[in-house]
């Protein structure tokens, strides 16, 4: 790649940071804990609803120690809203890890962040960024979305691989998290003017609709239980108005991943 091609690319970038850069709550801090909460929220989540849950989330686990020693019930009750329950249970089983593996530090290694529940490549290039200030090079849906946009225009099943390379090479080694941020905005505001071209990426799978999915049924159903804080299989289905056997499936699933428990013919919280 030549060096002008980067040296543009870079321009435009910072062009766009320098007039339309969003102020977050979660760029307002270097606490390592914060950052964590926030990568593991924005997985998959829209920052808008983000906007939402993230302080609340903080005021309730204000530090990694209150959230390591927290009931998953009571976090749980606080992801609420944001989906993909998995990540809630991720985020608490990292916290504990850290605080029995690392004295509540969370690791500046990438190999130990790997380790951990819930963080891959993206969210632990993430807290290196944002916490360290270590330029870790990384792919998440808006970087991907520019590099394949700007230097793949007429190319398909583009490999992560080709991209981490130039995601190396355009990296500003001195500020990545101010970079990051600026990816992320020009990435968010690219996907609003062309048609997506992470659909030429050779990793594009088509994300399913939340609305009739058994995604929504089992958050269906967790929320009663949170809600109810005990109940039984008849005031379930009561409660949660669906196919008797779409019931059945969404509580075996959600008891044998340690979501729910099963007490004297009632249904709570782990």
């Amino acid at each position: 790649m030549r060096d002008d091609k980067i040296k543009e690319f870079k321009k435009i970038i910072r062009d766009f940071y320098g007039k339309n850069k969003r102020i977050l709550p979660w760029r307002k801090t270097r606490d390592p804990y914060q950052i964590l909460v926030s990568e593991i929220m924005l997985q998959q989540t829209q920052v808008s609803r983000v906007l939402l849950k993230y302080p609340e989330f903080i005021k309730a686990f204000p530090t990694l120690k209150t959230l390591a020693k927290a009931p998953f019930s009571d976090v749980l009750r606080a992801w609420q809203g944001l989906g993909y329950n998995r990540r809630a249970r991720a985020l608490k089983r990292a916290s504990e890890a850290i605080w029995e593996l690392y004295k509540g530090k969370i690791p500046k290694d990438i190999d130990q962040l790997l380790g951990l529940p819930g963080i891959g490549p993206s969210t632990a290039g993430g807290i290196l960024a944002f916490a360290y200030g270590i330029p870790y090079p990384f792919i998440e849906t808006n970087i991907r979305r520019i590099f394949i946009h700007h230097f793949f225009p007429r190319k398909n099943n583009v490999h992560d691989r080709e991209i981490l390379r130039l995601v190396e090479k355009t990296m500003d080694a001195q500020n990545p998290r101010e970079w990051y941020y600026a990816l992320f905005d020009y990435g968010t505001h690219l996907g609003k003017q062309v048609k997506n071209p992470n659909r030429r990426s050779k990793h594009y799978t088509k994300q399913k609709a939340f609305e009739g999915s058994h995604r929504q049924i089992r958050g269906m159903v967790l929320r009663r239980i949170l809600e109810k804080g005990s109940i039984n299989k008849q005031q379930l289905k009561t409660v949660v108005k669906i196919p008797e056997m779409q019931l059945k499936r969404a509580v075996e699933e959600l008891l044998k991943e340690g979501f729910i428990k099963e007490r004297r013919g009632r249904y709570q919280t782990i």
